[in-house]
């Protein structure tokens, strides 16, 4: 029988992994740079943690379980309900606002397709304890710091800001009735990903008449807040002023260029209490790269108190896509490589070698070396397939030379030198 991955699942081998880490390690630079501090948790959590926030019909979206004393499980397919949970057990100790970041892998029982899989990392960016709006505006802040950080510009991508209480006064002034509005939110949700003859039949299953739906795409397509504001009126004056007050903060911080208002964006999960965004690429030719918004009520729905709270996840699937197809995955990636790659020049010289071996990686260098003796030309071959960028060829007890593998230079130092000429001393 010949065994196979689990479907939606991936096999990471190095050069996979190797791509991965890259974006982990800036995720975490960008996150620490900000002021951010990271947080773990259990990959298994009970469902009705999922089941309070979400409802029921979450179940068929996740991984679930029952362990061995009856208890329902579930693997996490997101880390925003937990991190709720881990406020609420310290929220009279922690300092606000709370500002955590994690990366956590995460599952879902989604259909595989491009840009989505049942097993992905995804980062994380949250801050718990404030309702400034400035609050939303970091978070973008973040998000756009790291796209910068890895080289994607204005010209690849955008973030598209909308509004939540905008989007349910729409609603209301459409004639929709409170309890239709989450059916029809969520088929709002879609409308930027499908054609208007899908919308409009979509929207016709969810109960609107073609008046409603013309209404609510005039909201969706109006290109300032003050258009908002003549549409709807002055019930809507404060949500507009929050709109406008963002954006403003995002000029200021310089990162205005990312940002375009998009009022289709309503995000799908119910949660969403304020401002919303989702990031994509420019041609919206991929899934959504990240999403978040305003979640105040979710603390509360988990037992805690009414706190204040936003945030985004950003997962690693469509994000390298489009670092892939955009050329912006450093060429370095392609093979792992080494520091130095240790050569006995001699059969003598294997314990030489060794000991070079032993002192370059306690002094913290990569260093890789032949476990087959073989002469100096097939090791200065097995270098190069190492992708080492230098070779270290242990010539005598005293002697060494070095050959830079790029530009084919060599030249000859004693053991004592070099070693000096590394500690920089």
């Amino acid at each position: 029988m010949e065994y196979q991955a689990v479907k939606g699942m991936r096999d990471l081998y190095p050069e996979e992994m190797r791509v991965i880490t890259w974006m982990m390690d800036a995720w975490r630079r960008v996150s620490l740079r900000n002021g951010f501090e990271e947080y773990e948790a259990p990959i298994f959590e009970y469902l009705d943690l999922f089941t309070a926030k979400s409802g029921d019909e979450i179940v068929s979206q996740l991984f679930s379980l029952e362990d061995r004393g009856g208890r329902k499980l579930a693997v996490r397919p997101e880390i925003t309900p937990t991190l709720a949970r881990m406020i609420n057990a310290k929220i009279n100790s922690l300092p606000r606002p709370i500002k955590w970041f994690s990366m956590p892998r995460v599952c879902r029982a989604e259909n595989p397709q491009k840009g989505r899989l049942r097993e992905f990392f995804q980062w994380n960016v949250d801050i718990i304890g404030s309702d400034d709006v400035l609050a939303d505006a970091e978070c973008i802040f973040v998000a756009v710091d790291f796209l910068r950080e890895v080289g994607l510009s204005p010209a690849d991508v955008q973030v598209r800001i909308g509004s939540r209480p905008l989007a349910a006064a729409a609603l209301a002034a459409a004639g929709v009735a409170p309890e239709h509005q989450p059916a029809v939110l969520a088929v709002l949700d879609k409308r930027p990903k499908i054609s208007p003859a899908e919308f409009d039949a979509l929207a016709a299953r969810a109960g609107l008449s073609p008046e409603q739906s013309a209404a609510i795409c005039r909201f969706q397509d109006a290109a300032s807040p003050a258009d908002v504001l003549t549409l709807l009126g002055d019930s809507v004056a404060e949500p507009v002023a929050k709109l406008h007050n963002l954006l403003a903060r995002l000029a200021a911080m310089g990162i205005a260029d990312y940002c375009t208002l998009d009022l289709r964006v309503v995000r799908g999960l119910a949660y969403y209490t304020g401002i919303v965004y989702e990031v994509f690429d420019a041609g919206a030719n991929l899934r959504a790269l990240a999403g978040g918004g305003r979640y105040d009520n979710l603390l509360e729905v988990l037992g805690g108190p009414k706190v204040g709270a936003c945030g985004f996840g950003m997962g690693d699937v469509v994000l390298g896509i489009l670092l892939q197809e955009k050329g912006r995955l450093p060429r370095s990636l392609a093979a792992g490589s080494v520091d130095y790659y240790v050569i006995d020049g001699a059969e003598n010289l294997t314990d030489n070698m060794l000991k070079v071996v032993g002192e370059l990686r306690r002094l913290g260098l990569a260093v890789d070396f032949s476990y087959k003796r073989q002469n100096t030309g097939k090791q200065l071959k097995s270098a190069t397939a190492r992708n080492a960028q230098k070779a270290l060829i242990i010539l005598n007890d005293e002697t060494v030379a070095i050959k830079d593998l790029a530009t084919g230079e060599q030249t000859e130092t004693t053991w004592e030198k070099f070693l000096t000429g590394i500690k920089g001393l």
